[in-house]
């Protein structure tokens, strides 16, 4: 790195963000592809996704859980080749990653999440994860999931709720740990697919999964996505 190029980093930090680099994920379907961005805000299931899909672990396996106007849930190992209608879903690795709740990070339409058990910790499965499709709320609805779960709706959240939708009643309950970036016509269609009495859609809809990589300028520019200033909020606190 030339004098020139390292002085300009330090008078302008935008420029180092600007060249710094991040992995999408894809995943395929019949339907086409849907691309998400993975938050940094959640490390250890940004890790474990990515370390997985680079295994090619996800690879044939089947959203083997899919209910209209919720969700669609996929990656248990055990759906790899499963017959039809063998009931679906209790598969997994041997660990679980510990829960990453944020206020930030709510479940609105298209986000990606991590599946879970009954533990106590809120832990999250290994490997299976879902993608919300949800359905759009009423401020009424709203308020009464308020009092029921606990959890304060911020306004913002709120907004997105009543017009885009999602699942409100799972916000920290379920750890979510990305977004879609592109293919929620893919999401919906995969959602409307007639199911059994498991809600395991009739025809296998197969997953093929890749990591891609690119800057995050380019991420932002094509689709839109606005990086948070995690740097700039960490660097404030430590001079207070």
């Amino acid at each position: 790195m030339n004098k020139f190029f390292l002085s300009a980093l330090l008078l302008f930090p935008s420029l180092l963000f600007a060249q710094k680099k991040d992995e999408l994920v894809v995943i395929s379907t019949q339907y086409g592809e849907m691309t998400f961005v993975l938050y940094d805000q959640t490390p250890k299931h940004k890790a474990n996704f990515l370390k997985l899909i680079k295994e090619k672990f996800y690879d044939d396996l089947l959203f083997h859980r899919v209910i209209k106007d919720f969700m669609i849930q996929g990656g248990d190992p055990k759906s790899k080749n499963a017959p039809a209608g063998q009931m679906l879903g209790s598969g997994g690795l041997d660990y679980k990653v510990d829960a990453e709740f944020l206020p930030n990070l709510f479940h609105k339409k298209g986000v990606l999440a991590a599946a879970r058990d009954n533990n106590p910790q809120k832990a999250s499965s290994s490997c299976q994860f879902y993608i919300v499709q949800g359905r759009v709320f009423s401020d009424d609805e709203l308020n009464a999931l308020s009092q029921r779960t606990g959890v304060n709706y911020p306004e913002e959240h709120r907004t997105i709720y009543k017009t885009k939708g999602g699942t409100p009643h799972l916000d920290q309950n379920y750890t979510v740990y990305g977004e879609m970036l592109s293919g929620m016509d893919v999401l919906d269609k995969i959602a409307a697919e007639a199911t059994d009495g498991n809600n395991r859609p009739l025809q296998d809809m197969k997953m093929k999964v890749k990591v891609i990589t690119m800057k995050r300028k380019d991420i932002t520019k094509k689709y839109g996505y606005q990086y948070p200033a995690i740097e700039k909020t960490k660097k404030n606190k430590k001079s207070k």
